[in-house]
């Protein structure tokens, strides 16, 4: 017999009826409520808030409230804005909002938004906004033909991401990452769009799903979110670098991380027991291989329980650390989401008697399957439940452990949606939201936990928190590397444009796992990912379970010195890294740049991607595929100098670079300053910070100007806060008949164990008669410390060694008529 189940409508098929997306309404009335200007239609509105005379926030909503508070992305200080002089001028089509540099106009029938610059050219043009009655908004903008696109975040495929179509919905992404894959891992809802000359951002502050779209309409982008709030901040540059400032500026930007952390790790899913961890470190050392961070995957964990070490793979963890220390190795271990489940697992039992696992609205603990089987999950959206999260980090602390490895928080449950069930609802401090709607959050909410946990634990010292999962926002917490890629020539081609994207979307300190985390790497990939990724902010070679071992001596001995040698230019290069770390806290500049970011009127580099920027001033070339020894280079404009041959080079135009295995193409540019060190076998060994500055292509003609700032401070703690570190400032001015050299500390209150600095003029116009104040010596005077200046016979490179004194310096160089 059939009961009503019979008849069930969902066995007719699905009901054809089209939605009927609808706007707002058009304009009813302005209302001023403090610095917000309300534009109220008649089935909802827009506030409008500007918070600098180039950034300004609009949230369109349907009925008649107003909420305008914002996501933690958003950094709590750009909450409220600074005054803004804003001129505000009302007609019968519309409304016209003015600051020092944007003229922002409402048009009052379709709310459509156009934002011209002073000069009246149009920047951006919104032309119409609607809403689904289930809540989704949708918003059609302008996309002349000279459109290019770029930022949000972790994204597959090319550079400029015109013609493509993305999703952000934090992923957990184990099949290969392809261009057609539109949610990978972080969530970054920032777009860039440049044209005609000019460039601004869009963000959407929804942590919810949304959808970028430069594919689908020819002529028009879209931007659209399926729940939550349409609240979008506009991005003036004009410049692609004022974007990205501005945009860091509004989400933060990332702290100064401590000097190890830069260094080269060295990761393996897994290292499966402790004696395996401690000859893994002993054979870096042995080889004199660079190394500074081992990672312990999830099998150091007793059945995979956080917070604990397995009693029989590691029985002595305190005895293994204080050991790899002594090494100058520190351990950084994976910590997930995931709680298992199970009464006598005490982290378990106080989320469960406090409170403190996220649930569904009748009340149950969600559970979901992941790595210790059935799970439950801290809701970091509660203030108190971070904090308890946080806490349990004295756990590692206390062994010395100053890193923690966020992994699988997307969050990533082993089921059919790959994630936490929808209607779980999080109770957001007293504001509850289903996770449909604050989804995206949940990784970066665990890792600003993770991140204050051990800072509250480590005595003033910085800690590292590497995450998979996060939000706009995130480069405040944690570094970001991108997930599970694999053993693919094409996985090492796609990580340039991910990273430079990441990094124009705030993220600055990213990078994939060199080498491919999963299939089997090849000596020659291995080579070629290493030698690109020792330039990547974030370095560490990582690989999964049954695959082919990939540490740096694993293809034998050649293999194992030319990885030798890239590993340690890292380290060689280590004070210029640092350096640039620092300009990323201070600006939001990231230190790996596409091309565009400098020349952003050289249409050559729009898409440019399987090439970057160190810097301004640095450019990488990676071989990225099998059996190459040529590849082609793109000089931008200026004479750039073979890092290797020391070579010159005309720019803008494209040369055949020769790169041999053990060879990847570098150029600098001529007149730029690179600070490096000696080489070391982990970044804190403090016995000698002796510094080089090489200064390229100097010339003794009036037009020759080099100058850099160098930034120190301990590597490791948050004293640089308080005003300990120093500014080092060097100058090498070309005349008539001579150049001048100085160097000047313009802030000294940290000091580097050094007595000497070193500079070295590389392929100078000219031949050094004499230098005021220095002596002639040899080569190997040079080396054994002595003061003065010689010439390479070989290569014409000038050394002027020097004593560093708190004073500063200068010398006249005067050269061979």
């Amino acid at each position: 017999m059939e009961g009503s189940e019979a008849i069930h409508p969902d066995k007719l098929g699905p009901i054809s009826m089209q939605e009927a997306w609808k706007t707002i309404g058009s304009f009813k009335a302005l209302e001023q409520q403090g610095d917000v200007y309300v534009c109220r239609a008649e089935r909802g509105g827009a506030a409008i808030v500007f918070l600098t005379e180039d950034l300004f926030r609009i949230k369109f909503f349907t009925g008649t409230d107003l909420d305008l508070t914002t996501t933690i992305a958003i950094q709590p200080v750009q909450e409220s804005p600074a005054s803004v002089e804003v001129q505000v001028e009302e007609s019968v089509d519309g409304i016209k909002f003015g600051t020092s540099t944007l003229l922002v106009e409402l048009d009052k029938r379709t709310f459509g938004l156009t934002v011209k610059n002073k000069e009246g050219q149009i920047i951006a043009e919104q032309k119409i906004i609607s809403f689904s009655p289930r809540g989704a908004a949708n918003a059609i903008f302008e996309m002349p033909t000279d459109s290019h696109f770029y930022g949000l975040g972790e994204k597959a495929s090319f550079l400029d991401k015109r013609g493509e179509r993305y999703t952000n919905w934090n992923t957990d992404v184990f099949a290969p990452h392809m261009p057609e894959i539109e949610a990978l891992y972080e969530s970054i809802p920032l777009m860039i769009h440049m044209h005609s000359g000019l460039s601004y951002g869009l963000f959407l502050d929804n942590p919810g799903r949304s959808d970028f779209d430069m594919r689908s309409h020819g002529i028009a982008f879209s931007i659209g979110c399926s729940t939550g709030s349409y609240d979008l901040y506009f991005i003036n540059g004009p410049e692609l670098k004022e974007v990205v400032k501005r945009y860091t500026f509004l989400t933060g930007r990332i702290a100064i991380p401590p000097k190890w952390s830069i260094g080269y790790h060295q990761s393996r899913y897994s290292y499966m027991n402790q004696q395996e961890v401690l000859d893994l470190a002993k054979t870096f050392r042995e080889k004199n291989i660079p190394c500074d961070v081992i990672y312990l995957d999830i099998h150091y964990m007793n059945e995979y329980r956080v917070f604990t070490f397995d009693p029989v793979r590691f029985p002595d963890p305190d005895k293994m650390l204080s050991e790899l220390r002594n090494m100058g190795i520190r351990i950084v271990p994976i910590v997930d989401p995931g709680v298992k489940k199970d009464p006598k697992y005490p982290i378990y039992r106080e989320g469960v008697t406090d409170n403190h696992f996220c649930k569904k609205l009748e009340g149950d603990i969600f559970f979901g399957d992941v790595w210790p089987g059935t799970s439950a999950f801290p809701d970091f959206t509660e203030d108190r439940t971070s904090k308890w999260w946080a806490d349990q980090h004295s756990f590692y602390t206390e062994l010395g452990i100053e890193g923690i490895w966020n992994d699988m928080n997307e969050p990533a449950v082993f089921n059919a949606s790959k994630t936490m069930d929808l209607d779980v609802i999080h109770g957001n401090n007293g504001n509850p939201l289903t996770h449909e709607e604050l989804h995206n959050l949940y990784g970066m909410l665990m890792s600003k936990s993770t991140y204050e946990g051990m800072k509250d634990n480590m005595d003033g010292q910085r800690p590292f928190v590497l995450t998979r999962a996060g939000y706009a926002g995130i480069q405040r917490y944690a570094a970001v590397w991108t997930g599970d890629n694999r053993s693919f020539w094409e996985h090492m081609a796609l990580a340039m444009p991910m990273v430079l994207n990441m990094g124009l979307s705030g993220i600055a300190f990213a990078g994939p796992d060199i080498g491919g985390f999963a299939h089997h790497t090849s000596a020659e990939l291995l080579v070629r990912w290493t030698q690109m990724g020792v330039f990547f902010p974030y370095c560490r070679n990582h690989s999964s379970i049954d695959t082919m071992r990939q540490e740096p001596w694993s293809f034998g001995v050649e293999i194992e010195q030319i990885m030798r040698e890239y590993i340690g230019l890292r380290y060689r290069w280590m004070p210029h890294m640092y350096n640039l770390f620092h300009e990323a806290s201070v600006s939001g500049l990231p230190l790996m740049r596409p091309l565009i970011l400098e020349y952003p009127n050289d249409p050559n580099v729009t898409n440019l991607c399987d090439q970057f920027l160190v810097g301004d001033s640095v450019i990488i070339a990676p071989v990225y595929r099998p059996d190459t020894d040529h590849r082609a280079v793109y000089l931008p404009e200026g004479t750039w100098i073979d890092y290797w041959s020391g070579e010159a080079h005309e720019g803008g135009k494209h040369i055949l670079a020769y790169c041999p295995l053990d060879k990847m193409p570098m150029y600098v540019k001529a007149g730029a300053i690179i600070s490096q060190g000696p080489l070391k076998q982990y970044a804190q060994d403090g016995i000698d910070e002796t510094i080089t500055f090489h200064i390229y292509s100097a010339a003794a003609t009036p037009q020759f100007h080099a100058e850099y700032m160098l930034y120190e401070d301990d590597g490791v703690s948050f004293a640089y806060e308080n005003g300990v570190y120093s500014e080092l400032k060097v100058e090498l001015t070309g005349m008539e008949s001579m150049l001048e050299l100085s160097y000047e500390y313009l802030h000294k209150e940290y000091d580097a164990n050094r007595n000497q600095l070193r500079f070295t003029l590389r392929q100078p116009h000219f031949v050094p008669n004499s230098i005021s104040g220095l002596d002639p010596i040899s080569l190997n005077e040079l080396a054994l410390g002595q003061q003065g200046w010689a010439v390479d016979p070989q290569s014409g490179d000038v050394h002027i060694q020097v004593q560093d004194s708190a004073e500063g310096g200068k010398w006249n160089i005067t050269p061979v008529k």
